[in-house]
């Protein structure tokens, strides 16, 4: 008995097996060759074309975005959704001017619409050449007058760049470089941003305010603000600049990155030759100058990031002295070191005497620990190859505190009073920063211990 209970479970797959093969073959010879068992549309196959939209009405931009995954079939139904007017007036928020909700919670919800977007369409399109794919997302984003370049009206006011930047990150994460730099060249040609960017290069700084304006919001709120990792944000801050000079590269990262005006968002171009001005003012500029130092690509080596700082320093004219130190002190320890170093090697140690001096009164003003300057004083000091020559810019750092005092003295008593009070605060800063930073070289000198 024990024997037959064995044999009969190990017979019953066999009979199944048997029987589906059976079932199989005869639904082949019914129906011919080209049956497909399953089909890739699934239980939708029997819904009408209308019906299935109507269900895309009632789900998330998110399940669509998943449902866009089950097959190809499916992919495409979707696509055809999207580019109804229906499908595109659901799915192409363009809210973007109000901004009545308190928190800026709206603001959070648009930008996690066009991200979970920029995910459907990146999944729609996933088997289309980049170029395909390219022109038909700008064709469904045409009606969005608000992603177009000069499209907006109010720009400062208007989250339409930024969702449409979230869009394109979320589209373009994870290709290839070949891939986003046809997506850069692709933008480049729709918008004419080349031609745009030559105008405001080759101009006078300022003439063309709003031209500048749009560059600057469509550059950071497109392209670069919305990328996690530096080295994407490296790519396409180097994909903006590299094609141009230089001295343009300069123009650009100041028209990108430079200090604007909390009224209208325009760039001031003589803030940095006037007045010494804030971190806040400066912080934009020494980040791109970080990221691009250290993005580690063959683009961008150390000196091709001093030498744009040394353009920079001139845009549109000479920068106040004090403003230049604060920015690279800001960039940090190795690019301000590779700076002065450059300017050791290059023969400029007047120059860099007179720049220890402005480092000193950065540091004052700001409180920060004067013994950094001298520490950074002391490395450059390697860099001289000879005793002399050590010596002899050890000298131009103490006549350039005592040549600095005097031009802050001389300017006080030919000013007005207005500029008198301003001139008579900074005397008092260096002064106290010329006291400081002797003291740091005398304990250093003797050995001593700072005291507390």
């Amino acid at each position: 008995m024990a024997s037959r209970i064995n044999t009969s479970f190990t017979l019953i797959p066999n009979q199944k097996h048997r029987r589906s093969n059976r079932r199989t073959s005869c639904y082949s010879k019914t129906l011919g060759s080209g049956f497909q068992p399953i089909s890739t549309f699934g239980n939708f196959k029997a819904l009408p074309l209308e019906i299935f939209q109507i269900i895309l009405e009632y789900l998330s931009v998110k399940d669509i975005s998943m449902l866009s995954m089950v097959s190809k079939a499916i992919s495409h139904h979707i696509v055809n959704y999207i580019s109804t007017s229906s499908g595109s007036k659901r799915l192409l928020l363009q809210d973007f001017h109000n901004l009545e909700l308190p928190g800026r919670r709206q603001d959070s919800a648009m930008l996690e619409h066009y991200r979970s977007l920029g995910l459907l369409f990146k999944r729609c399109t996933l088997l289309l050449p980049t170029k395909e794919r390219l022109k038909y997302i700008h064709k469904i984003l045409t009606e969005v007058s608000c992603f177009k370049f000069s499209g907006c009206a109010a720009p400062m006011q208007c989250l339409g760049f930024t969702c449409y930047g979230m869009f394109l990150q979320t589209l373009t994460a994870g290709w290839d470089e070949l891939e986003c730099h046809r997506v850069y060249n692709f933008l480049c040609e729709l918008t004419n941003l080349c031609r745009k960017m030559q105008m405001v290069v080759c101009s006078k700084p300022g003439s063309s305010r709003k031209l500048e304006l749009r560059i600057r919001l469509f550059c950071r709120n497109v392209l670069l603000d919305h990328w996690t990792h530096r080295s994407d944000s490296a790519f396409w801050l180097t994909q903006i600049l590299k094609p141009w000079p230089m001295v343009n590269q300069a123009r650009l990262l100041y028209i990108i990155f430079g200090p604007v005006s909390p009224q209208d968002g325009q760039v001031v171009w003589q803030k940095m030759i006037e007045e010494p001005t804030d971190e806040f003012s400066l912080k934009g500029l020494a980040d791109a100058i970080k990221l691009l130092y250290d993005s580690g690509t063959k683009e961008w080596t150390a000196d091709d990031v001093i030498s744009l700082v040394d353009e920079l320093s001139v845009v549109p004219h000479e920068w106040l002295l004090e403003n230049n130190a604060r920015l690279l002190m800001l960039t940090g320890n190795n690019i301000c070191l590779t700076f002065m170093a450059s300017k050791a090697v290059n023969g400029r140690a007047i120059e860099l005497a007179r720049f220890i001096v402005f480092l000193a009164l950065v540091c004052e003003k700001e409180l920060y620990c004067m013994d950094w300057t001298v520490k950074m004083m002391r490395r450059v000091c390697k860099v001289f190859s000879t005793p002399v020559e050590r010596n002899n810019f050890l000298q131009n750092v103490a006549n350039a505190f005592a040549c600095v005092t005097m031009e802050m003295l001389q300017s006080i008593m030919s000013g007005d009073r207005d500029q008198d009070d301003r001139g008579f605060l900074n005397l008092f800063h260096l002064v106290h920063a010329q006291a400081n930073f002797h003291k740091e070289v005398l304990y250093l000198t003797m050995n001593t211990p700072l005291s507390t």
